[in-house]
C-alpha cells in the first residue's frame, strides 16, 4: 500500500520509519480500550441500526477496528463479511485473534485506496480524532464515494470545537481534533449523505483516569443515482 509498510512488527507511515501518533497511543491502550467502551449502550443501538438494514452477506469497511470488538464481530457474526483497518499493530493483532471471520489490516486509511461504490456499507466509530480537520474532511468525502448508492455509512465522534488541542485520554496523552456538532452533521451532507439518524449522549468509560465525554453517532445513507 502506498506511504506504509511494515517494520518490526509495526505500520511505518509514510515511509518515513516514524510511527503515527495514533499507533502509539492505541498499542499502549490494546484491551484496556475494549474494556474501557464495553458498556457503551449507544455504540451497540447503533450497529443494531445498521444490522437491521443490511443485505445478507454485505460488504463492510470498519475505519479504526481497534481490538475487533463490537463492531467487526457483531457484523461478520451476523454473515457479513468484513474488512477492518487500523493504524494500530496491537490492535490488528487483538482484532485477528479475537475475530477470525473477518479480515483486517494495519492500514492508514488515509492512504488507502478507497475505489467508488465498493462497499454497502462503511463505520467510521470514533476513527477521526487524531487526524487534522483537512484530513477529517477529505476523509469523510472519500468513504462516501466509498459506499455504493442507497448504502450506509455510519460515524460517531466526539462533537466538540477543537483543534490540535493536547490532552489526556485513559491516562495517555493525545493530539485532539474535532469538529462541533452541526459541523459534523454538515461535513456527512456536504459528502453526498442523507443523516437518517443522529443521537447525541454522554458516556463514561470504564477507566480510572476517564472522564465523562460526549458522543455523537450519526446514521447515514449515500443518495440513489
Amino acid at each position: 500500500m502506498p506511504g506504509i509498510g511494515v517494520q518490526g512488527g509495526g505500520c511505518v507511515v509514510g515511509g518515513e520509519g516514524h510511527e503515527s501518533p495514533a499507533a502509539a497511543v492505541f498499542d499502549a491502550l490494546g484491551s484496556d480500550y475494549e474494556k474501557a467502551f464495553a458498556s457503551s449502550s449507544a455504540h451497540r443501538a447503533s450497529l443494531n441500526w445498521l444490522l437491521e438494514r443490511l443485505s445478507p452477506g454485505s460488504t463492510v469497511l470498519d475505519v479504526g477496528s481497534g481490538t475487533g470488538r463490537p463492531t467487526a464481530a457483531a457484523l461478520a457474526g451476523a454473515g457479513h463479511r468484513v474488512l477492518g483497518v487500523d493504524v494500530s499493530p496491537v490492535m490488528v493483532e487483538i482484532a485477528a485473534r479475537q475475530v477470525p471471520e473477518a479480515e483486517f489490516r494495519c492500514e492508514d486509511v488515509r492512504r488507502m485506496p478507497l475505489p467508488e461504490g465498493s462497499y454497502d456499507a462503511v463505520c467510521v466509530y470514533f476513527a477521526l480524532l487524531q487526524m487534522n480537520r483537512a484530513e477529517q474532511t477529505e476523509l469523510v468525502r472519500r468513504l462516501a464515494a466509498a459506499v455504493r448508492p442507497g448504502g450506509l455509512l455510519v460515524l460517531a465522534t466526539v462533537p466538540l470545537d477543537v483543534e490540535e488541542f493536547d490532552g489526556v485520554f485513559m491516562g495517555r496523552p493525545v493530539r485532539v481534533t474535532s469538529f462541533a456538532a452541526q459541523d459534523v452533521t454538515a461535513l456527512v451532507r456536504e459528502a453526498g449523505l442523507t443523516v437518517e439518524r443522529e443521537e447525541s449522549t454522554m458516556f463514561t468509560p470504564s477507566h480510572p483516569q476517564a472522564r465523562p465525554e460526549p458522543h455523537l453517532f450519526l446514521h447515514c445513507r449515500r443518495g440513489e443515482r
